[in-house]
């Protein structure tokens, strides 16, 4: 048996290579990526290392009815689109198409149909509500030359021109027969019942412009109030046989759309993106107007 002092000297010679061969495999294995051992009890292809997005079987997560139910607790608007693809796939092939001699369907002139025959035997209803929708228009007009005019910020005066500038190209692309039931009156807009392009509706599209741009300064009683005016401006409209149910539908599209992409245009000239004011040049031209008048 080795005295105390040599058997010491020993074990510190045995440390000392047991710790040089772990820094080696540390020095060796620096850099690279370390996967950490399985599970006592898994094997491969279980889905370990996959982040958790599959379960043990190889499967997606969301294809297990436990993730299948998560994903439509978490995401329940795509759940009913993707529902909606289906069904109208179906429907597709399905549904009997108009006869190219008969009138168009509309499901909003059904829904109307006892409002129209009211407003069709009142010729001064027809008029009274013509007036003040025609004065509805004025509204927005108002307020849009006012944002731009007044408080500087061009936004909605932009989007309303893009929108009735494509308006006016898809109103002469296709031009959709006017309804055999239209209730035309002198008080509506364009005043005198003049000829106007059905597809899409400029007053709805209009009123979501001068709506979304109220909600942008805060301003948001007043973008209620249009909304609210908005709608029963198309419940008449479509009573009186003045658009489609598709010329409402697009018509509010259009304006979210358009002042959408007035406000990537305004972004692209640096001008301040909060309330979309006037860029200094601008700003500069309308106050050598101001004072030359």
């Amino acid at each position: 048996m080795p005295p105390p002092s040599l058997a010491a000297a020993q074990d510190q010679v045995a440390a000392n290579a047991a710790g040089n061969g772990i820094d080696a495999r540390r020095r060796a294995g620096k850099g690279k990526k370390v996967h950490p051992l399985p599970d006592a009890g898994t094997t491969m292809g279980d889905g370990v290392g996959m982040g958790g997005g599959e379960s043990r079987k190889g499967r997606p997560e969301w294809m297990t009815p436990a993730g299948a139910a998560g994903v439509l607790w978490r995401h329940p608007l795509p759940v009913v689109f993707a529902c909606g693809l289906l069904l109208f796939m179906g429907v597709e092939y399905t549904i009997p198409m108009v006869p190219h001699a008969a009138p168009p369907l509309d499901l909003g002139f059904l829904a109307t149909a006892a409002m129209h025959d009211g407003i069709a035997a009142r010729p001064w209803l027809n008029s009274l509500l013509a007036a003040l929708n025609t004065v509805f228009v004025a509204m927005q007009t108002a307020y849009i030359l006012w944002a731009i005019l007044a408080e500087q910020r061009p936004r909605a005066a932009i989007a309303t021109l893009m929108m009735f500038t494509c308006r006016g190209l898809l109103g002469c692309s296709t031009q959709l027969p006017l309804p055999a039931e239209f209730l035309g009156s002198g008080m509506d807009f364009p005043v005198g019942n003049v000829s106007f392009f059905l597809f899409y509706s400029g007053h709805v599209a209009g009123a979501v412009i001068a709506a979304a741009d109220m909600r942008r300064v805060g301003r948001l009683r007043l973008a209620a109030l249009y909304d609210a005016l908005n709608l029963i401006q198309g419940v008449r409209l479509l009573a009186c046989r003045g658009h489609y149910t598709i010329d409402l539908a697009v018509g509010v599209g259009a304006g979210l759309l358009f002042d959408m992409l007035a406000g990537r245009y305004l972004d692209s000239k640096n001008v301040d993106s909060g309330e979309n004011r006037c860029c200094s040049s601008c700003q500069k031209a309308l106050f050598s107007q101001k004072l030359t008048s």
